[in-house]
This record gives C-alpha cells, sequence and structure tokens, in this order.
C-alpha cells in the first residue's frame, strides 16, 4: 500500500435530524492522521434567497430534497474529486441565507460528506465510496433537534415544534429513512457507538497505507 490514494475517498454519512451524524464525521476525521480529511456540510448547500423576506424564508421546508443546491455539490465533490480547491458556502440559520464569506477548503486524502439528505440524490450517491447511515432512536433525536435549535439557532421550543410536525417528521419519512436502503454501513446510536467507529476509522487508516 504505501502510498495516498490516487484520487480521495469520499465518505457520505447520513442519518435523522439529531442522529449524531455531525459527530461521527467529526470522530471518523479526528481518528485519522493530521490533514487527512476534511468535513463537506451538506447544509452549507441549502438554495439561497437573499431577496426573499425572512418571515417567508423561515417558513420554507428546508427538510425536502429541493432545498439544497446539489449541483453546486457535486461541482464541489468533483473538484475536490480531481485535486482542486473549492470555496464553500456558509449558512446562516439564524436567518435563513448564505452568507457573504465562504469556507476554502484544499483537497485531503478523504471527504466527509455529512447531512440528512445525502443519499437521496442519485448523483450524490455515485459519488461516494462509502455510504454510513447513523441510525438513532426518534426520541433521542428529536431531543437533540431541540436542544440545537434553542441554543444554537435562537428558535422558540414553538417554532422548533411547529417546524418538526409540519416538515422535519414528514420528510424523514418520506426521503431520510427510506434512503437507509443505499447505506453500505449502519451505525446505532451514532457517535456513541466506538467499536463501530474503531472498525471504520482501522479500515480508514489502512486504505490510506498509514
Amino acid at each position: 500500500m504505501g502510498s495516498a490514494p490516487a484520487r480521495p475517498l469520499v465518505i457520505g454519512i447520513a442519518g435523522g435530524t439529531g442522529s449524531g451524524k455531525s459527530t461521527v464525521a467529526a470522530n471518523l476525521a479526528a481518528g485519522l492522521p493530521p490533514q487527512a480529511a476534511v468535513i463537506v456540510d451538506h447544509d452549507a448547500y441549502y438554495r439561497n434567497h437573499p431577496d426573499m423576506p425572512l418571515e417567508k424564508r423561515a417558513g420554507l421546508n428546508y427538510d425536502h430534497p429541493n432545498a439544497l443546491d446539489n449541483d453546486l455539490l457535486l461541482e464541489h465533490l468533483d473538484l475536490l474529486r480531481g485535486g482542486k480547491p473549492v470555496d464553500l458556502p456558509i449558512y446562516d440559520f439564524v436567518n435563513h441565507m448564505r452568507k457573504t464569506e465562504t469556507r476554502h477548503l484544499a483537497p485531503t486524502p478523504v471527504i466527509i460528506v455529512e447531512g440528512i439528505l445525502v443519499f437521496v440524490d442519485e448523483r450524490v450517491r455515485e459519488r461516494l465510496d462509502i455510504k454510513i447511515f447513523v441510525d438513532t432512536d426518534a426520541d433521542i433525536r428529536v431531543f437533540r433537534r431541540i436542544r440545537r435549535d434553542m441554543e444554537s439557532r435562537g428558535r422558540t421550543f414553538q417554532q422548533v415544534r411547529e417546524q418538526y410536525y409540519k416538515t422535519v417528521r414528514p420528510m424523514h419519512l418520506e426521503f431520510v429513512q427510506p434512503s437507509k436502503r443505499w447505506a453500505d454501513l449502519i451505525i446505532p446510536e451514532g457517535g456513541n457507538n466506538h467499536v463501530a467507529l474503531d472498525m471504520i476509522i482501522a479500515k480508514l487508516t489502512s486504505s490510506l497505507g498509514s
């Protein structure tokens, strides 16, 4: 083995909201050699509606696949896979729009793409070498969602509750949960499953020739 792969290894991590996808992605990246992996958040690719009033932007269905600009994601993934850097969008979840600044990302041997709808678009799936679905019980996920939205995104409990019943839960049942069938690996309980994470890290480290 002895040398890095000719092109980056792309790992997709999907699962319901609050399932622990971000923790899994962060733990995988941290378990690899320094600068071996970068994380691409699918959430950063929400379509931008700067001319739409805030109230209307807040009411959009952000859990439907159409809310995401997968064309831009695919363009960026293809550039990274080709060894070229990209400037990723940064999304402002409080104001529901992209920030003016971007995040410069250089290609690395491992690229981790995480988001609830990562497996839904066939074009995205085709670019994923390993597909991981984080499967966590709904009660745990919803409490994590409530805490995150209230503490980090400035939402009230009423707003979180309304969005959960209006879009989050229906879209999970329609798109997220069915996408589990595309997974190569299913990790129960997300970032708390240290056995699964250690096995994946060992496999990735071996494939990198480390």
